[in-house]
């Protein structure tokens, strides 16, 4: 199973999420493009915060030194990215986990998207999180990947809780609830493995 993590925005929580999903299945990591903080990059943190000796982390395809939006970050790296480059890591194990960079219409050069690197084995996990807007946001994902015919596996909501949005948006998507990841003072090894502990009955029915 290669599960696809995007964010209805930046700084959602995918990669506690992806860290989640990993951790739960035992999976490989891969984050396709990097953009920025080389040093301490998602991949990175998620080999923090995971406790299992199985999982790879497999390099980035394009890994930019700039904190920006990928098409911008690679431009000030003088490089073009091609989507045709970014291939799927070979792997004996039978899970991945794919963390996508902002959004699905985050732009990768004069013409991609984060949503044309999401393959048709691939299922996405939408991570959303509670603000004024977010129900749109949540929405229009969801529209985006459907107008593709891309594969969505279902939602996990981080942060504060918000009954009322959470429950709209699985009532109007028909789509399954993963889990939610709460507001935590931190996240270790620990907290991982306990939400992996709970997310884990849902994941093995995707």
């Amino acid at each position: 199973m290669k599960l696809f993590v995007t964010g209805i925005s930046t700084d959602v929580g995918k990669t506690i999420v992806s860290s989640i999903l990993v951790e739960s299945l035992q999976a490989d990591y891969w984050k396709p493009i990097q953009s920025g903080d080389l040093e301490n990059s998602d991949s990175h943190k998620l080999k923090r915060l995971i406790s299992n000796s199985k999982t790879h982390i497999h390099p980035n395809s394009y890994a930019l030194n700039t904190p920006a939006s990928p098409h911008v970050a690679a431009k000030l790296d003088q490089v073009t990215i091609d989507v045709n480059s970014i291939v799927t890591p070979g792997t004996e194990n039978p899970h991945m986990v794919i963390e996508g960079a902002g959004g699905v219409f985050v732009p990768l050069n004069d013409k991609d998207m984060i949503i044309d690197i999401i393959q048709q084995d691939y299922k996405v996990v939408i991570v959303s999180r509670n603000y004024l807007g977010s129900i749109n946001h949540t929405l229009l994902t969801i529209e985006a990947l459907r107008n593709r015919n891309i594969s969505i596996a279902g939602i996990v909501f981080s942060g504060t809780e918000n009954p009322e949005t959470e429950n709209w948006i699985l009532q109007y998507s028909k789509l399954p609830c993963i889990g939610r990841v709460n507001e935590e003072n931190y996240f270790d090894r620990s907290a991982i493995s306990k939400y992996a502990d709970l997310f884990r009955p849902n994941i093995m029915t995707l």
